[in-house]
């Protein structure tokens, strides 16, 4: 496996080393010795989650203000943009953000700490994503931003309005906003 730093240091790209032939392929996704001995982190990861989007879709920015969630993120099938913006007030990166393509192709990974709010943009039809998190979801923790918050000023790859769930179109700008201290 290979960590690849992103602008925000704490957010890395994960890409696991592969073996492939004409039969298909194989790949170890995660190695909790590895993801500790080549990150520094210790993360208990406690869930896994499983989400199928058409393309379009845009899920997010979600996090949890109590109970936040590190997340390590990766698509199976299809591709997205995938999006880490730090909420952490007292960090040089407030308000920042990253993104990264996350594809079944590429087979990269992004850890997402907590303390950042997350999303994707859905650019495949019938796209399977995957993530582990280091809390369990606490719904009335959670809290939406806008992804489309000018403040925030995310590119996102999109020529259209995405479709949002009824949840995501009441998400509130960054101003307004519950950040974490």
């Amino acid at each position: 496996m290979q960590v690849v730093q992103t602008a925000i240091p704490d957010v890395l790209i994960l890409e696991p080393k592969g073996f492939g032939d004409e039969r298909g392929f194989f790949f170890e996704s995660y190695n909790q010795h590895q993801f500790e001995t080549l990150t520094g982190i210790k993360a208990n990861f406690v869930q896994d989650n499983h989400s199928k989007s058409a393309k379009n879709v845009l899920r997010g920015l979600h996090y949890q203000i109590q109970q936040p969630q590190g997340k390590l993120v990766r698509v199976i099938a299809g591709e997205v943009f995938d999006v880490a913006v730090d909420l952490r007030r007292q960090s040089g990166t407030f308000s920042q953000w990253v993104g990264v393509h996350l594809s079944a192709e590429n087979k990269r990974q992004l850890w997402v700490p907590p303390g950042f709010a997350h999303g994707f943009l859905v650019l495949k039809e019938g796209t399977e994503f995957l993530y582990k998190t280091t809390d369990y979801y606490a719904p009335t923790h959670e809290r939406c931003i806008r992804w489309d918050d000018p403040a925030i000023n995310i590119q996102w790859p999109i020529s259209e309005v995405p479709l949002l769930s009824a949840k995501d179109q009441l998400g509130v700008t960054l101003a307004n906003a519950e950040v974490f201290d």
